[in-house]
């Protein structure tokens, strides 16, 4: 008589099937349903963003690779070029030191909202850079700070900043992005290269079509690097965007500024939320439209 045939795997258990073509409806759920219940989890109510160059450094690791070129042995080309682009990291590390301060002021200030969940996280992709630097002032402001890494052909560790049960990975680029925005009151854009570019445009687009049931801040952080990358005022000359459209969005060149812009627009917008009448309740995270 034939033995048993070995039990199959129940199909959540089945990797096979997970990671097939097949599976892939849900392993897409599960990057929207798996950070859903953390952030409830968490008491996250909703985040504030920060974008900007994986590549810049703080002062003192900038200045420290600076100083250390001269030590290379290499051809007087190659010297020149590396002294070139160390030179290019000390004079962009003011980025790095502002975002770490910006998000500190907006940390110490959120952490004191009375409210039963946490209010306007400092969130950011979780990596390197401008990233950690929003991760690092949060983290010196005795608050939370969110990261969404993302799956890499060039690997990007998590740093260290991030609390570690709101440290996230994802595959999809796509369900990334929908955590940004879906629960994001504001975005901080500082100087940076595609992936900067990318968010930032698909939030003023989700703006300007009214896509968002909700008033999102966007802050353009250094008018010196904006200004060379970027011709707003070219899309209203042209006809593409409409003049209200550059409303959507403020230049700064500093943190206080930047600071006094979020908190005065988040009072505004966003601590004002009350129930209307007995027994509504307000949304446990973010807003959406019906």
């Amino acid at each position: 008589m034939p033995e048993h045939l070995k039990a199959a795997p129940v199909p959540y258990e089945n990797e096979l099937f997970l990671n097939s073509p097949d599976g892939r409806i849900l392993r897409i759920l599960a990057e929207y349903q798996e950070p859903l219940a953390r952030f409830r989890r968490e008491q996250i109510q909703d985040t504030v963003v920060f974008f900007g160059s994986a590549r810049f450094q703080g002062h003192k690791a900038a200045t420290e690779r600076l100083d250390a070129i001269g030590e290379k042995n290499a051809t007087p080309d190659q010297l020149q070029e590396d002294y070139k682009r160390a030179q290019a990291t000390v004079d962009t590390a003011r980025y790095y030191e502002d975002a770490r301060k910006l998000a500190y002021q907006l940390t110490k200030w959120s952490i004191n909202i009375p409210a039963r969940r946490h209010r306007f996280v400092v969130t950011t992709g979780g990596g390197p850079g401008i990233m950690e630097a929003a991760n690092l002032g949060a983290h010196e402001a005795g608050g939370k700070s969110i990261g969404l890494n993302i799956q890499l052909p060039f690997e990007q560790h998590p740093n260290p900043f991030v609390t570690p049960s709101l440290n996230f990975q994802f595959h999809y680029f796509f369900m990334r992005k929908f955590w940004f925005a879906y629960l994001a009151k504001a975005l901080v854009i500082f100087p940076g290269g595609f992936g900067t570019m990318d968010e930032l445009f698909e939030i003023l687009t989700l703006a300007q079509t009214e896509k968002l049931a909700k008033k999102i801040l966007v802050i353009i952080y250094g008018s010196e690097y904006w200004n060379k990358i970027i011709n707003f005022q070219a899309f209203v000359d042209s006809g593409t965007v409409s003049p209200p459209d550059l409303d959507l969005f403020k230049v700064v060149d500093n943190p206080e500024e930047a600071f006094e812009f979020l908190r005065d627009g988040l009072t505004t917008y966003h601590l004002g939320e009350a129930p209307k009448k007995k027994g509504d309740v307000l949304p446990e995270i973010a807003k959406t439209r019906p």
